[in-house]
């Protein structure tokens, strides 16, 4: 994986950019087998040592992209948790469900344990989630336990996105949800107040 750089407009970061435009623009116009380190190094203009250097493999740097690919910039702020979890899930099956995206979410899952270690462990999803639960609280809001979030709304998404060659149907995350606020609603125990 790469090393972070302090420096955001630092030559890492711009290397990084360049190789994950160059991952991005192949995966949009050319087949999966047809995608190797020269020609991303070469798209991207640097050289191939670099590239292994940096990410290790071809399916390093892929599940890289793709881990970045799933990181937005933040959840969105509807004012209400409900809300918050219902147009974030949205927009995580939006993204992911397109061909390119299930590809980006095989090659993240597919990548190594170090590419591997944050989706396992769902640091980003979870972070996004904090996020939201967090702002929750500041308004007062009794907020559901993250493990349910994920079990509820998140686990459900990602095993149609990668089982299931059909896109996801309408509605399912304000399915999911509901769903969870329902069911988790009468176990809840004043979180909002306590701040835990």
């Amino acid at each position: 994986m790469p090393t972070s750089d302090p420096r955001p407009n630092g030559r890492a970061a711009r290397v990084q950019q360049a190789v994950h435009d160059a991952v991005r623009s192949l995966q949009s116009r050319t087949d999966r087998q047809d995608i190797s380190v020269p020609r991303v190094a070469a798209l991207a203009g640097v050289a191939p040592s670099t590239v292994y250097r940096r990410w290790g493999d071809l399916n390093q740097l892929l599940a890289d992209v793709a881990v970045a690919r799933l990181r937005p910039e933040g959840p969105p702020d509807t004012g209400s948790v409900h809300g918050d979890l219902t147009a974030w899930a949205e927009q995580y099956i939006e993204e992911s469900a397109t061909p390119t995206g299930r590809a980006f979410l095989r090659d993240m899952v597919s990548g190594g344990p170090e590419c591997t270690s944050a989706w396992r462990g769902g640091e980003y999803a979870r972070e996004r989630i904090e996020m939201m639960l967090q702002r929750g609280r500041r308004r007062g809001e009794t907020v559901p336990d993250i493990e349910d979030i994920v079990d509820l709304l998140l686990a459900p998404i990602i095993y149609r996105i990668l089982f299931e060659p059909a896109v996801p149907p309408a509605g399912m995350a304000r399915r999911l949800a509901d769903r969870l606020f329902a069911r988790n609603a009468a176990g809840w125990s004043g979180q909002a107040a306590r701040g835990t």
